[in-house]
């Protein structure tokens, strides 16, 4: 199901954020992926999902196979 990351990008564009397993609620961000990681485990949360949001939104459309 796609996730709607709008909001996040709108706030964190061009930054690398950790998410919550939920994939939504970030919990930690930075410029970063290290930086972003040791912000979710200060948070607490110890195993984040880590993402880079781009500077740009680009519409993509795809499939697996």
């Amino acid at each position: 199901m796609p996730i709607d990351i709008t909001k996040v990008f709108e706030k964190y564009k061009g930054q690398w954020v950790a998410f919550k397993d939920d994939e939504k609620t970030v919990v930690g961000n930075g410029k970063t992926a290290k930086e972003a990681c040791e912000k979710a485990i200060t948070n607490g949360y110890n195993k984040p999902i880590l993402a880079r949001i781009p500077v740009e939104l680009v519409n993509y459309i795809g499939y697996s196979l």
